[in-house]
């Protein structure tokens, strides 16, 4: 009796360059897999949905690949690597719209059209690293240089936003509310030596030392130095309002989980707990500590008004007195913007650690 030939089950996912197919078959041996005008042939024997049996399927690409497969068996699939013609992103895998019954997304390894452009800029930036030390001198001592550089700098910050966070807590724990109006006056030192400290995590990211997009970095950095050394470093009117306890306790409660994972990253150690929470509670702290600096810039536009502090007169003929207070308006607008444009990259990271939802996809 001839043996049955029937379609195995196939899951896809694509990058720029590569297109990769699981095909859901076991105990396979010698399969016969080959691309000719553009189409993929695949036939072999193997256990799959519907038994021990012979499977095959064929399928026309949506563009131009190179004719030679590379695949690898495991012991319960089959993954097959096609290489494109032209490094691009494609809008369906088949050259017909309608997607084949046997076929379906591979979520595993699914990404979409942005985060793979991430990664291939990522994988870039590492190749192009690897060539730049294979070309200055050994790739080992420069990669343990720079892990121990950026471990002391976590390390610091760590500790420096650690004895912030401590202090705020303690002092509010033993004083009350009472402690609201004079929190500026103990740790404001400390939270400028650790704000300016964090021009540094700006430079590493513009200059290749760490992966991190280089806007988010800078759009924190410029904002908070912003509100610590104009809006409250400048008046004391401001330096005596509870709002200080809220921004100062917002940001040292963020950085007290993400420069502890930073370090121990550094070392290629990775605490599951450390990294949820590193991933997970900038979700109610970003908004809050947003939240804070709003009320904080809102409360300064009479104090700037009153005082005249940045205030000035355009030349003639114009000769018009511009307040200050005009651009803490202005600034509102962009701190929600910065924090729509932090939030989002935040969510991506998090979304790349711990995967995202399935949804369904041609």
């Amino acid at each position: 009796m001839e043996t049955q030939v029937l379609t195995p089950h196939v899951y896809w996912a694509q990058r720029h360059r590569e297109l990769y197919l699981r095909v859901e078959l076991s105990d396979v041996q010698n399969p016969a897999i080959s691309i000719t005008e553009n189409v993929l042939h695949f036939r072999a024997q193997g256990h799959g949905a519907k038994g021990d049996n012979v499977y095959e399927f064929h399928l026309e690409f949506f563009d131009l690949v190179k004719p030679e497969p590379v695949h690898k068996l495991t012991q319960r699939q089959v993954n097959i690597t096609v290489q494109k013609k032209v490094s691009r992103w494609w809008e369906r895998l088949t050259k017909q719209e309608k997607r084949p019954l046997f076929l379906a997304p591979d979520f595993d390894r699914w990404l979409d059209e942005s985060d793979a452009e991430m990664e291939l800029r990522a994988k870039e930036e590492e190749r192009l690293n690897k060539l730049r030390l294979e070309s200055e001198g050994s790739p080992e001592t420069f990669t343990s240089l720079k892990k121990g550089y950026l471990f002391m700098y976590n390390l610091v910050q760590l500790l420096g936003f650690s004895w912030i966070f401590v202090n705020l807590t303690v002092r509010f724990c033993i004083l009350g509310k009472e402690y609201f109006y004079d929190t500026f006056h103990t740790v404001a030192d400390m939270m400028y030596f650790c704000q300016m400290l964090a021009l540094v995590e700006t430079l590493n990211a513009a200059i290749g030392v760490t992966s991190s997009p280089v806007l988010p970095s800078l759009i924190q950095f410029l904002g908070r130095n912003f509100i610590l050394f104009i809006i409250f470093g400048t008046t004391e009117e401001m330096q005596n309002k509870a709002v200080v306890f809220f921004v100062f306790y917002s940001w040292s409660a963020i950085e007290i989980f993400r420069y502890p994972f930073y370090m121990l990253s550094c070392i290629d150690v990775d605490w599951d707990v450390l990294t949820w929470l590193r991933y997970t509670m900038w979700i109610p702290l970003y908004p809050l500590g947003c939240l804070s600096e709003a009320v904080a810039v809102i409360q300064s536009i009479p104090v700037f008004n009153e005082s005249g502090r940045f205030s000035f007169t355009l030349p003639y003929p114009v000769k018009m007195k511009v307040q200050f207070s005009l651009f803490l308006q202005v600034y509102l607008v962009m701190l929600f913007l910065g924090l729509y444009i932090n939030f989002r990259h935040l969510y991506k990271q998090r979304r790349r650690r711990y995967g995202q939802r399935k949804k369904k996809l041609h």
